[in-house]
Protein backbone atom coordinates (compact mmCIF):
# COMPACT_ATOMS: atom_id res chain seq x y z
CA UNK A 1 0.00 0.00 0.00
CA UNK A 2 1.26 3.48 -0.81
CA UNK A 3 2.25 5.19 2.41
CA UNK A 4 0.34 8.28 3.45
CA UNK A 5 -2.41 7.94 0.85
CA UNK A 6 -5.86 6.43 0.58
CA UNK A 7 -6.19 2.78 -0.32
CA UNK A 8 -7.03 2.25 -4.00
CA UNK A 9 -9.46 -0.64 -4.40
CA UNK A 10 -10.34 -2.19 -7.75
CA UNK A 11 -13.83 -3.69 -7.41
CA UNK A 12 -14.44 -6.51 -9.90
CA UNK A 13 -18.03 -7.55 -10.59
CA UNK A 14 -20.39 -8.99 -13.20
CA UNK A 15 -18.69 -11.84 -15.04
CA UNK A 16 -19.59 -14.64 -17.39
CA UNK A 17 -21.59 -16.87 -15.05
CA UNK A 18 -25.36 -17.15 -14.65
CA UNK A 19 -24.93 -15.18 -11.42
CA UNK A 20 -23.80 -12.06 -13.31
CA UNK A 21 -26.68 -9.89 -12.07
CA UNK A 22 -26.30 -11.00 -8.46
CA UNK A 23 -22.64 -10.02 -8.62
CA UNK A 24 -23.69 -6.59 -9.93
CA UNK A 25 -26.15 -6.18 -7.07
CA UNK A 26 -23.46 -7.15 -4.58
CA UNK A 27 -21.15 -4.56 -6.14
CA UNK A 28 -23.88 -1.93 -5.79
CA UNK A 29 -23.99 -2.57 -2.05
CA UNK A 30 -20.21 -2.46 -1.71
CA UNK A 31 -19.80 0.70 -3.81
CA UNK A 32 -22.39 2.43 -1.67
CA UNK A 33 -20.78 1.47 1.63
CA UNK A 34 -17.05 1.97 1.07
CA UNK A 35 -15.81 4.96 3.03
CA UNK A 36 -14.57 7.41 0.38
CA UNK A 37 -12.44 9.23 2.94
CA UNK A 38 -10.37 6.03 3.17
CA UNK A 39 -10.72 4.42 -0.25
CA UNK A 40 -10.37 5.38 -3.88
CA UNK A 41 -12.48 2.99 -5.94
CA UNK A 42 -11.95 1.71 -9.49
CA UNK A 43 -15.20 -0.07 -10.52
CA UNK A 44 -14.39 -2.75 -13.12
CA UNK A 45 -17.41 -4.46 -14.60
CA UNK A 46 -16.92 -7.73 -16.49
CA UNK A 47 -19.51 -8.18 -19.24
CA UNK A 48 -21.26 -11.48 -19.89
CA UNK A 49 -18.80 -11.92 -22.77
CA UNK A 50 -15.83 -11.45 -20.44
CA UNK A 51 -14.75 -7.91 -21.38
CA UNK A 52 -13.20 -5.91 -18.52
CA UNK A 53 -14.77 -2.44 -18.64
CA UNK A 54 -14.56 0.72 -16.54
CA UNK A 55 -17.99 1.34 -15.05
CA UNK A 56 -19.52 4.38 -13.34
CA UNK A 57 -18.97 4.66 -9.61
CA UNK A 58 -22.72 4.69 -9.05
CA UNK A 59 -24.27 2.26 -6.52
CA UNK A 60 -27.79 2.99 -7.78
CA UNK A 61 -26.81 1.86 -11.25
CA UNK A 62 -26.33 -1.67 -9.90
CA UNK A 63 -29.11 -1.82 -7.30
CA UNK A 64 -31.19 -4.99 -7.15
CA UNK A 65 -34.65 -4.33 -8.59
CA UNK A 66 -37.30 -6.22 -10.54
CA UNK A 67 -35.11 -5.67 -13.61
CA UNK A 68 -31.82 -7.28 -12.65
CA UNK A 69 -28.68 -5.13 -13.12
CA UNK A 70 -26.17 -5.82 -15.90
CA UNK A 71 -22.70 -4.68 -16.89
CA UNK A 72 -23.13 -2.87 -20.19
CA UNK A 73 -20.29 -2.91 -22.69
CA UNK A 74 -19.44 0.78 -22.99
CA UNK A 75 -16.46 0.17 -25.23
CA UNK A 76 -13.79 0.78 -22.60
CA UNK A 77 -11.23 -1.89 -21.80
CA UNK A 78 -9.31 -2.14 -18.55
CA UNK A 79 -5.79 -3.47 -19.05
CA UNK A 80 -4.09 -5.32 -16.22
CA UNK A 81 -0.32 -5.07 -15.63
CA UNK A 82 1.89 -6.98 -18.03
CA UNK A 83 3.97 -8.41 -15.18
CA UNK A 84 4.15 -8.63 -11.40
CA UNK A 85 6.59 -5.69 -11.38
CA UNK A 86 3.73 -3.18 -11.62
CA UNK A 87 0.30 -2.65 -10.08
CA UNK A 88 -0.77 -0.01 -12.58
CA UNK A 89 -4.05 -0.47 -14.43
CA UNK A 90 -4.58 1.20 -17.80
CA UNK A 91 -7.72 2.15 -19.70
CA UNK A 92 -8.22 1.80 -23.43
CA UNK A 93 -10.94 4.21 -24.55
CA UNK A 94 -13.38 3.62 -27.42
CA UNK A 95 -11.72 6.42 -29.42
CA UNK A 96 -8.45 4.50 -29.45
CA UNK A 97 -6.73 6.55 -26.76
CA UNK A 98 -5.24 5.10 -23.60
CA UNK A 99 -4.65 6.46 -20.11
CA UNK A 100 -3.49 5.31 -16.69
CA UNK A 101 -5.99 4.32 -14.03
CA UNK A 102 -3.20 4.47 -11.49
CA UNK A 103 -1.72 1.92 -9.15
CA UNK A 104 -4.14 -0.27 -7.18
CA UNK A 105 -3.40 -1.54 -3.69
CA UNK A 106 -5.93 -4.37 -3.55
CA UNK A 107 -8.53 -6.04 -5.76
CA UNK A 108 -11.99 -6.89 -4.40
CA UNK A 109 -13.35 -9.64 -6.68
CA UNK A 110 -17.08 -9.65 -5.97
CA UNK A 111 -17.78 -12.39 -8.49
CA UNK A 112 -20.20 -15.27 -8.06
CA UNK A 113 -20.12 -18.56 -9.92
CA UNK A 114 -17.68 -19.88 -12.55
CA UNK A 115 -15.06 -17.58 -14.09
CA UNK A 116 -14.67 -15.61 -10.89
CA UNK A 117 -15.57 -17.37 -7.66
CA UNK A 118 -13.95 -20.64 -8.73
CA UNK A 119 -10.27 -19.74 -8.49
CA UNK A 120 -9.85 -18.51 -12.07
CA UNK A 121 -9.71 -14.78 -11.32
CA UNK A 122 -7.72 -15.53 -8.16
CA UNK A 123 -5.12 -17.30 -10.31
CA UNK A 124 -4.89 -14.29 -12.62
CA UNK A 125 -4.38 -11.94 -9.69
CA UNK A 126 -1.70 -14.16 -8.16
CA UNK A 127 0.16 -14.36 -11.48
CA UNK A 128 0.23 -10.57 -11.51
CA UNK A 129 1.17 -10.22 -7.85
CA UNK A 130 -1.95 -8.20 -7.05
CA UNK A 131 -3.26 -8.48 -3.45
CA UNK A 132 -6.94 -9.40 -3.32
CA UNK A 133 -9.81 -9.93 -0.93
CA UNK A 134 -11.06 -13.40 -0.18
CA UNK A 135 -10.10 -16.99 -0.70
CA UNK A 136 -7.14 -18.27 -2.70
CA UNK A 137 -7.13 -20.45 -5.79
CA UNK A 138 -7.58 -23.84 -4.13
CA UNK A 139 -10.19 -22.83 -1.56
CA UNK A 140 -12.17 -20.96 -4.22
CA UNK A 141 -12.09 -23.97 -6.56
CA UNK A 142 -13.11 -26.37 -3.79
CA UNK A 143 -15.89 -24.14 -2.50
CA UNK A 144 -17.30 -23.66 -5.99
CA UNK A 145 -17.52 -27.37 -6.76
CA UNK A 146 -20.06 -29.04 -4.49
CA UNK A 147 -18.76 -32.54 -5.22
CA UNK A 148 -15.22 -31.71 -4.12
CA UNK A 149 -16.41 -29.60 -1.20
CA UNK A 150 -18.23 -32.64 0.14
CA UNK A 151 -15.31 -34.93 -0.61
CA UNK A 152 -12.85 -32.74 1.32
CA UNK A 153 -15.22 -32.16 4.24
CA UNK A 154 -16.01 -35.85 4.49
CA UNK A 155 -12.27 -36.57 4.50
CA UNK A 156 -11.91 -34.12 7.39
CA UNK A 157 -14.51 -36.03 9.41
CA UNK A 158 -17.31 -33.50 8.88
CA UNK A 159 -20.84 -34.79 8.25
CA UNK A 160 -22.35 -33.94 4.85
CA UNK A 161 -25.58 -34.98 3.17
CA UNK A 162 -25.31 -38.26 1.18
CA UNK A 163 -25.02 -37.60 -2.54
CA UNK A 164 -24.46 -39.04 -6.01
CA UNK A 165 -22.57 -37.15 -8.71
CA UNK A 166 -23.75 -37.66 -12.29
CA UNK A 167 -22.65 -36.79 -15.79
CA UNK A 168 -24.60 -37.37 -18.97
CA UNK A 169 -21.88 -39.82 -19.99
CA UNK A 170 -22.32 -41.91 -16.85
CA UNK A 171 -26.06 -41.98 -17.30
CA UNK A 172 -25.74 -43.00 -20.96
CA UNK A 173 -23.20 -45.77 -20.27
CA UNK A 174 -25.03 -47.46 -17.40
CA UNK A 175 -28.41 -45.82 -16.71
CA UNK A 176 -29.78 -48.60 -14.51
CA UNK A 177 -26.76 -48.52 -12.18
CA UNK A 178 -26.74 -44.73 -11.70
CA UNK A 179 -30.49 -44.42 -11.36
CA UNK A 180 -30.43 -47.17 -8.74
CA UNK A 181 -27.77 -45.25 -6.81
CA UNK A 182 -29.89 -42.12 -6.97
CA UNK A 183 -33.05 -43.92 -5.84
CA UNK A 184 -31.13 -45.39 -2.91
CA UNK A 185 -30.89 -41.86 -1.50
CA UNK A 186 -34.65 -41.88 -0.94
CA UNK A 187 -37.13 -39.07 -1.51
CA UNK A 188 -37.07 -36.14 -1.43
CA UNK A 189 -33.78 -35.20 -3.08
CA UNK A 190 -32.24 -31.99 -4.33
CA UNK A 191 -30.73 -31.88 -7.81
CA UNK A 192 -27.98 -29.25 -8.19
CA UNK A 193 -25.34 -28.22 -10.71
CA UNK A 194 -21.92 -29.04 -9.25
CA UNK A 195 -20.65 -25.51 -9.93
CA UNK A 196 -23.33 -22.86 -9.59
CA UNK A 197 -24.77 -20.74 -6.81
CA UNK A 198 -27.79 -18.60 -5.92
CA UNK A 199 -29.93 -21.75 -6.35
CA UNK A 200 -29.60 -21.46 -10.14
CA UNK A 201 -30.54 -24.78 -11.74
CA UNK A 202 -31.57 -26.33 -8.40
CA UNK A 203 -34.74 -28.42 -8.07
CA UNK A 204 -36.38 -30.29 -5.23
CA UNK A 205 -37.64 -33.69 -6.40
CA UNK A 206 -40.43 -35.32 -4.40
CA UNK A 207 -41.51 -37.79 -7.08
CA UNK A 208 -39.11 -39.83 -9.23
CA UNK A 209 -41.17 -38.90 -12.31
CA UNK A 210 -39.79 -35.35 -11.92
CA UNK A 211 -36.14 -36.45 -11.82
CA UNK A 212 -35.37 -36.16 -15.55
CA UNK A 213 -36.67 -32.59 -15.79
CA UNK A 214 -34.63 -31.65 -12.72
CA UNK A 215 -31.51 -33.22 -14.23
CA UNK A 216 -32.04 -31.29 -17.46
CA UNK A 217 -32.31 -28.00 -15.53
CA UNK A 218 -29.10 -28.74 -13.63
CA UNK A 219 -27.17 -29.98 -16.69
CA UNK A 220 -28.03 -26.69 -18.39
CA UNK A 221 -25.71 -25.03 -15.85
CA UNK A 222 -22.90 -27.58 -15.56
CA UNK A 223 -21.78 -30.89 -17.06
CA UNK A 224 -21.68 -32.47 -13.58
CA UNK A 225 -24.73 -32.65 -11.35
CA UNK A 226 -25.28 -33.67 -7.74
CA UNK A 227 -28.32 -35.52 -6.50
CA UNK A 228 -28.41 -35.05 -2.75
CA UNK A 229 -30.61 -36.45 0.00
CA UNK A 230 -32.85 -33.74 1.51
CA UNK A 231 -31.85 -33.39 5.13
CA UNK A 232 -34.33 -32.79 7.95
CA UNK A 233 -34.06 -29.97 10.42
CA UNK A 234 -33.41 -26.26 10.52
CA UNK A 235 -31.37 -24.43 7.87
CA UNK A 236 -28.74 -22.34 9.63
CA UNK A 237 -25.98 -20.17 8.18
CA UNK A 238 -22.96 -18.61 9.84
CA UNK A 239 -20.49 -16.07 8.45
CA UNK A 240 -16.74 -16.61 8.81
CA UNK A 241 -13.90 -14.10 8.71
CA UNK A 242 -10.24 -15.10 8.50
CA UNK A 243 -8.10 -14.63 11.56
CA UNK A 244 -5.67 -11.74 11.98
CA UNK A 245 -1.93 -12.37 12.42
CA UNK A 246 -2.28 -16.14 12.42
CA UNK A 247 -5.26 -16.14 14.76
CA UNK A 248 -8.24 -18.46 14.53
CA UNK A 249 -11.04 -17.61 12.10
CA UNK A 250 -13.94 -15.68 13.59
CA UNK A 251 -17.53 -16.86 13.33
CA UNK A 252 -20.71 -14.79 13.57
CA UNK A 253 -24.00 -15.51 15.25
CA UNK A 254 -26.17 -17.74 13.05
CA UNK A 255 -29.01 -16.79 10.75
CA UNK A 256 -31.87 -19.12 9.92
CA UNK A 257 -33.85 -19.67 6.73
CA UNK A 258 -37.45 -20.45 7.62
CA UNK A 259 -39.37 -21.84 4.64
CA UNK A 260 -43.12 -21.84 5.08
CA UNK A 261 -44.87 -21.38 1.76
CA UNK A 262 -42.60 -22.80 -0.94
CA UNK A 263 -40.49 -25.86 -1.65
CA UNK A 264 -37.10 -24.39 -0.72
CA UNK A 265 -35.03 -21.21 -0.60
CA UNK A 266 -34.81 -20.70 -4.36
CA UNK A 267 -33.56 -17.85 -6.58
CA UNK A 268 -36.85 -15.92 -6.49
CA UNK A 269 -37.00 -16.05 -2.70
CA UNK A 270 -33.35 -14.99 -2.39
CA UNK A 271 -33.35 -12.07 -4.78
CA UNK A 272 -36.85 -11.20 -6.03
CA UNK A 273 -38.62 -11.04 -2.67
CA UNK A 274 -40.91 -13.96 -3.46
CA UNK A 275 -43.13 -14.90 -0.48
CA UNK A 276 -42.87 -17.99 1.69
CA UNK A 277 -39.42 -17.51 3.19
CA UNK A 278 -38.32 -15.64 6.31
CA UNK A 279 -34.71 -14.85 7.22
CA UNK A 280 -34.18 -14.75 10.98
CA UNK A 281 -30.97 -13.27 12.33
CA UNK A 282 -29.80 -13.96 14.93
CA UNK A 283 -31.39 -17.40 15.02
CA UNK A 284 -32.55 -18.70 18.40
CA UNK A 285 -30.09 -21.38 19.50
CA UNK A 286 -28.75 -22.67 22.80
CA UNK A 287 -25.29 -21.54 23.91
CA UNK A 288 -23.86 -25.07 23.77
CA UNK A 289 -25.31 -25.56 20.27
CA UNK A 290 -23.90 -22.21 19.16
CA UNK A 291 -20.44 -23.18 20.36
CA UNK A 292 -20.67 -26.49 18.47
CA UNK A 293 -21.83 -24.72 15.31
CA UNK A 294 -19.06 -22.13 15.45
CA UNK A 295 -16.39 -24.79 15.98
CA UNK A 296 -17.79 -26.75 13.05
CA UNK A 297 -17.67 -23.65 10.81
CA UNK A 298 -14.00 -23.10 11.69
CA UNK A 299 -13.22 -26.77 10.93
CA UNK A 300 -14.98 -26.54 7.55
CA UNK A 301 -13.29 -23.24 6.68
CA UNK A 302 -9.86 -24.61 7.54
CA UNK A 303 -10.53 -27.92 5.76
CA UNK A 304 -10.73 -26.14 2.40
CA UNK A 305 -7.84 -23.79 3.24
CA UNK A 306 -10.13 -20.78 3.59
CA UNK A 307 -8.93 -17.18 3.76
CA UNK A 308 -10.77 -13.89 4.08
CA UNK A 309 -14.40 -14.92 4.25
CA UNK A 310 -16.97 -17.65 3.75
CA UNK A 311 -20.53 -18.53 4.67
CA UNK A 312 -21.06 -22.03 6.05
CA UNK A 313 -24.56 -23.46 5.59
CA UNK A 314 -25.74 -26.33 7.79
CA UNK A 315 -28.75 -28.43 8.64
CA UNK A 316 -29.52 -28.94 12.33
CA UNK A 317 -31.95 -31.59 13.53
CA UNK A 318 -31.69 -30.65 17.20
CA UNK A 319 -28.85 -33.05 17.88
CA UNK A 320 -26.40 -33.13 14.98
CA UNK A 321 -25.13 -30.61 12.44
CA UNK A 322 -24.67 -31.53 8.77
CA UNK A 323 -22.76 -29.13 6.51
CA UNK A 324 -24.63 -28.33 3.32
CA UNK A 325 -22.26 -25.95 1.51
CA UNK A 326 -19.40 -23.49 1.93
CA UNK A 327 -19.79 -20.30 -0.08
CA UNK A 328 -16.42 -18.60 -0.57
CA UNK A 329 -17.92 -15.38 -1.97
CA UNK A 330 -21.41 -15.18 -0.47
CA UNK A 331 -24.05 -12.70 -1.53
CA UNK A 332 -22.96 -9.35 -0.19
CA UNK A 333 -25.80 -6.91 -0.60
CA UNK A 334 -26.59 -5.11 2.69
CA UNK A 335 -29.61 -7.40 3.20
CA UNK A 336 -27.77 -10.66 2.43
CA UNK A 337 -27.27 -13.20 5.18
CA UNK A 338 -23.48 -12.79 5.40
CA UNK A 339 -23.50 -9.09 6.38
CA UNK A 340 -26.70 -9.54 8.41
CA UNK A 341 -25.02 -12.20 10.54
CA UNK A 342 -22.09 -9.90 11.20
CA UNK A 343 -24.39 -6.97 11.95
CA UNK A 344 -26.13 -9.13 14.56
CA UNK A 345 -22.65 -9.91 15.92
CA UNK A 346 -21.72 -6.23 16.27
CA UNK A 347 -19.95 -5.49 12.98
CA UNK A 348 -21.60 -2.98 10.62
CA UNK A 349 -21.56 -3.32 6.84
CA UNK A 350 -18.89 -0.61 6.32
CA UNK A 351 -16.80 -2.06 9.16
CA UNK A 352 -17.09 -5.50 7.56
CA UNK A 353 -15.75 -4.12 4.28
CA UNK A 354 -12.87 -2.46 6.14
CA UNK A 355 -12.00 -5.78 7.75
CA UNK A 356 -12.13 -7.72 4.47
CA UNK A 357 -9.88 -5.21 2.71
CA UNK A 358 -7.42 -5.30 5.61
CA UNK A 359 -7.37 -9.10 5.41
CA UNK A 360 -6.84 -8.93 1.64
CA UNK A 361 -3.86 -6.64 2.10
CA UNK A 362 -2.33 -8.81 4.84
CA UNK A 363 -2.98 -12.35 3.54
CA UNK A 364 0.15 -14.03 2.13
CA UNK A 365 -0.40 -15.69 -1.26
Amino acid sequence: MRKGSMIRVAVLFGGRSSEHSISCATAGGVLGALDRSRYEVVPIGITRDGAFTLQPDDPERFALRAELPEVEDNGTRVRFPESASSRELRLARPDGGEESLGVVDVVFPILHGPFGEDGTIQGLLELLGLPYVGNGVLASALGMDKHYTKTVLEGAGIDVAPWVTLTRGRLARDPSLWRARVRALGLPVFVKPARAGSSVGVSKVEDWDALDAALDAAFAEDHRVLVERAMPGRELEVAVLGGRDGGEPRVSLPGEIVVRGRGFYDFDAKYLDAPGVELVCPAPIEETELAMLQRLAVRAFEAIGGAGLARVDVFFDGGEFVVNEINTMPGFTPISMFPRCWLASGLSYPELLDELIALGLDTPR
